[in-house]
């Protein structure tokens, strides 16, 4: 939409640049900030890059005013021709006529202003010789004679509206019977104070006023439009009818049309408007950035809501009862009875790999309880406000709700996130391995020595000094008690290890879960949040680029 802007008046100057920035600070706050002001911002940045692209030799001149203000009639006076019907009828115009000195390059601003072609007048090709040089001045000049902006009809109020916004030069023409008029001054002159470096005021039917009176009345408009803010605005005196001011109300409209500031002028008023409503609405705090720490709270709400406490501490055990029973003496794990491995009686199972859990963990996971669901509830509301203090109620709306849009599918996310992680449970330590035969190998000799012993007391021989013998003691009698002893010594001494080993996987565990949660979190509310912080930056960079 911008492209060539600064191929054209914005050469060497930064006003392309600054309707780009109003340009993104608009779309990065549309569904943010009111609509209202974000379709204004819009329309300003459409019809700044509009009129940037038609004629820079052309200046837009709005003739403006109430009816039987003498609007069309100065009109005519400014043209020397009656181009506008002049009556005492109202509404008297009806729609907006032009008046172009010097056609070339005009055809396509026309045609961006929507005047009809019936209602346009070339003034240079219809110069008389004696006006030649008088009307030479307005060369590049389009004069618009607006409808009348108190017109009872709808349709005009718009027309009206919409080709303010338009011009480039406004002029209001005012009279001594309703120059106090709190339509125009509350419905345009006032709002306008941002743009009033291209406004006029001029005082039509002077010459109504008795001269003693015609400066106190002066001073008196002047007054006025001080106090709506005004205080730059030239104000003219002038009778159309009689020709009073004329000369001078042109000079001032030739000049300004000469420097051809008065295009960028509009433009910069309006940016520079919309663009400080954009920055009030939008606040100037500092950009915000999620941290880590702000994220700590809620990775722990939500894995304590996944369950994750529920599933390290079921391995923990699983491990321990799996490492126990693979380093503890066979014959104590037989007399005790096989116990059952914690995760499957949660129904936790491990999933064929034998790493993760299967597809099933939610269905064996206790439901969240409502103490739980509040608390995430509550994390993700003291997250939201915890980057949004200070901010617009605007932008704290939009966090609340982006860090709250996604909730609805953290159950099933969760429940995701557990099944694919890695728990590093499928095997048990090689030396777990190790010991496992060594106690078998202790059970198969204190076996051998059991049935030594008993075939040697059977034969009367278990103290005979021709038996093989161990410091004086059978070796039947070693093999025997000492396979008992140093198996179930040996097991003892591995419950410490098989302890130390099932914390630490069940610690990595918990990692891996608690990384998985972490990536969820990031996932549903973070990124969300990130996105409006995003805008919140765009927006508030965007307004500052326009404003410089």
């Amino acid at each position: 939409m911008l492209e060539g802007t600064d191929r054209m008046v914005t050469r060497g100057t930064d006003i392309g640049a600054r309707i780009d920035g109003l340009d993104g600070a608009a779309k990065a706050a549309r569904g943010r900030l009111d609509d209202g002001l974000v379709d204004a911002a819009a329309d300003v940045v459409d019809r700044a890059a509009g009129r940037l692209r038609l004629s820079a030799t052309h200046t837009v001149v709005g003739i403006a005013g109430a009816t039987g203000s003498g609007k069309s009639s100065t009109f005519n006076a400014l043209t020397g021709l009656e181009l506008s019907a002049v009556g005492v009828r109202r509404p008297t115009t009806s729609w907006a006529t032009a008046c172009v000195w010097g056609r070339e390059g005009a055809d396509e601003l026309l045609e961006w202003l929507e005047i009809a072609p019936r209602h346009q007048t070339t003034r240079d090709s219809m110069l008389d010789s004696g006006r030649r040089e008088q009307q030479a001045e307005l060369d590049g000049v389009v004069l618009l004679d607006l409808p009348d902006h108190d017109s009872t009809e709808v349709a005009h109020h718009l027309e009206v509206d919409r080709l303010v916004a338009l011009a480039d030069l406004l002029v209001w023409v005012v009279d001594p019977q309703k120059y106090a008029d709190a339509a125009i001054h509350d419905r345009y002159l006032k709002p306008s104070v941002g743009q009033q470096d291209v406004l006029l005021v001029v005082l039509n039917h002077i010459d109504t006023v008795p001269e003693e009176r015609r400066q106190s009345m002066l001073d008196d408009v002047r007054r006025l439009l001080d106090q709506d803010g005004l205080d730059r605005v030239p104000v003219l005196p002038i009778s159309a009818r009689l020709g009073i001011g004329i000369p001078e109300l042109r000079a001032e409209i030739a000049r300004r049309s000469a420097e051809k500031q008065s295009t960028r002028t509009r433009i910069d008023a309006d940016i520079r408007e919309v663009a400080g409503k954009l920055a009030e609405a939008n606040g100037d705090v500092s950009t915000r950035v999620v941290e880590p720490a702000r994220v700590a709270a809620l990775d722990d709400a939500f894995a304590q809501a996944a369950g994750v406490p529920v599933v390290v501490e079921a391995l923990e055990r699983s491990m321990r009862v799996r490492g126990n029973r693979a380093t503890g003496w066979p014959v104590i794990n037989l007399l005790a009875g096989i116990r059952s491995d914690p995760l499957k009686r949660l129904d936790l199972d491990l999933g064929e790999d034998g790493r993760r859990l299967s597809g099933r963990t939610r269905a064996a996971l206790p439901e969240a309880t409502q103490v739980q669901r509040a608390r995430v509830d509550d994390e993700v509301r003291v997250f939201a406000d915890n980057l949004t203090s200070d901010m617009a109620p605007a932008w704290v709306a939009a966090v609340r709700r982006a860090a709250g849009s996604r909730l609805d599918q953290l159950g099933d996310r969760l429940d995701q996130a557990l099944a694919d992680t890695d728990l590093g449970a499928a095997r048990l330590p090689a030396w777990v391995g190790i010991v496992r035969v060594l106690q078998w190998l202790l059970l198969l000799a204190a076996v051998a020595g059991l049935g030594w012993t008993a075939a040697l007391a059977g034969l009367g021989r278990l103290d005979d000094p021709d038996t093989v013998q161990v410091g004086g003691v059978a070796l039947a009698i070693v093999l025997l008690v000492g396979g008992v002893v140093i198996g179930l010594v040996l097991g003892l001494l591995c419950r410490l290890f098989v302890a130390r080993m099932a914390r630490n996987r069940a610690a990595r565990a918990d990692e891996r879960l608690r990384d998985g949660v972490n990536a969820v979190t990031h996932e549903l509310v973070v990124e969300p949040v990130e996105v409006e912080l995003a805008a919140y930056a765009a927006v508030r960079d965007g307004v500052t680029r326009a404003r410089a």
